[in-house]
């Protein structure tokens, strides 16, 4: 089997969508796919190759596809520069030839409605629902294979008109070999220079308003000094901004900020925590309904114990066993939660252990050979 991955993302990226691509393409040539990967060539401040940036075996090809750089020019055109880049793109792609016994896979609803309309076979993985153009986001996939990462996004789809039995839900996954490692809470925090005096709650991500880093922040405020909360990620622009509304916090001690970090140093700052934080926020449907983060994977695979937000998208994957459920946007109850973990150190116990044994249905290898067998 050949497959044709196409992003119109920018790679390598700091942002979880492009670590998740390229590790599904190494999981696909794992499994004996013969994959490679079709990128645009665009401006990009990181420098190191796919490969080395994500920590990747180079086991698949990389296309690089050269259209005209639209993102150069935000300053200018704003959120126009989307759908520039995109229309250039998809104007390439559609006069760029590719194998016709490959399989075209894509995260981009116009790039796989490109290359049906070429007589391809074509794999759409579904991570949204957008909700102001439904008719056209069913016009774009009805010729495709559907996969999706939530039963929430599958049920949708089939509400849509599209027929079950090309639908497959399958969650992102974790690498157990990167998130399971040998290192104790004390080591880590000696590697990453934090305070072996302290609780530390962390969360890993970006610091979006519907990922709840807002409400963790404020919940940080309710506990004792004792206490640190540990973000882990952002990029520059929402970092600044995060900062300058959470100064008071900051310098008090309350909590700290560390800005995107490389993707193998993730696994260390999860081991140096007390309690993992997944805060996501109800209001956005994304949230609500269709995030399957990547982080949720990692915590569960690094044998620390979770409080989580109680959502529909997250009870999918977490339950009373393997967590501590909190009341999504509500500080205080967060802050509560956190404190009976930091308080109760056989319920951390038996939670981050049974989080451990279910990450074990969750790793990328299992995720790629249930695609695989989908699209045969």
């Amino acid at each position: 089997m050949k497959i044709v991955y196409i992003t119109k993302a920018r790679l390598p990226t700091e942002k979880a969508h492009g670590y998740q691509i390229c590790k599904m393409c190494e999981e696909f040539s794992n499994r004996g796919v013969e994959i490679e990967l079709w990128a645009p060539e665009r401006g990009n401040d990181i420098k190191a190759d796919i490969f080395s940036f994500y920590g990747l075996n180079n086991n698949f090809k990389i296309k690089k596809i050269k259209s005209f750089d639209f993102f150069r020019y935000w300053r200018y055109l704003g959120k126009a520069s989307f759908w520039l880049q995109g229309f250039s793109l998809g104007l390439k792609l559609l006069f760029t030839p590719a194998d016709k016994e490959a399989i075209i896979y894509t995260r981009d609803p116009e790039i796989g409605w490109i290359f049906s309309l070429r007589g391809y076979r074509t794999v759409f993985e579904a991570h949204s629902w957008p909700e102001s153009k439904t008719w056209l986001y069913k016009l774009l996939i009805k010729r495709t294979k559907i996969v999706t990462i939530t039963r929430s996004l599958g049920e949708l789809l089939v509400q849509a008109g599209l027929e079950n039995n090309n639908i497959l839900v399958v969650p992102d996954g974790v690498d157990l070999n990167e998130f399971d490692i040998d290192l104790s809470k004390e080591t880590a925090r000696k590697k990453l220079n934090l305070p072996l005096d302290k609780k530390i709650a962390l969360y890993a991500g970006h610091l979006y308003d519907w990922k709840g880093a807002g409400d963790l922040a404020e919940a940080a405020g309710l506990l004792d000094n004792k206490s640190l909360v540990t973000f882990v990620g952002g990029v520059e622009a929402d970092a600044k901004i995060f900062s300058e509304k959470n100064k008071k916090l900051i310098d008090l001690g309350k909590i700290v900020l560390y800005r995107h970090q490389p993707h193998n140093l993730i696994p260390i700052w999860l081991k140096a925590a007390d309690v993992l934080i997944l805060p996501n926020k109800s209001q956005d449907k994304i949230s609500r309904y269709y995030t399957s983060p990547l982080k949720l994977f990692e915590y569960l695979a690094s044998r620390r114990p979770i409080v989580a937000a109680d959502l529909p998208s997250i009870r999918e994957v977490l339950d009373e066993n393997n967590c501590l459920f909190f009341q999504s946007d509500n500080p205080a109850d967060l802050a509560d939660k956190i404190k009976i973990v930091f308080n109760s150190n056989g319920l951390a116990e038996k939670i981050a252990e049974q989080a451990y044994r279910d990450a074990k249905k969750y790793t990328w290898e299992k995720r790629a050979e249930k695609i695989v067998e989908f699209i045969k």
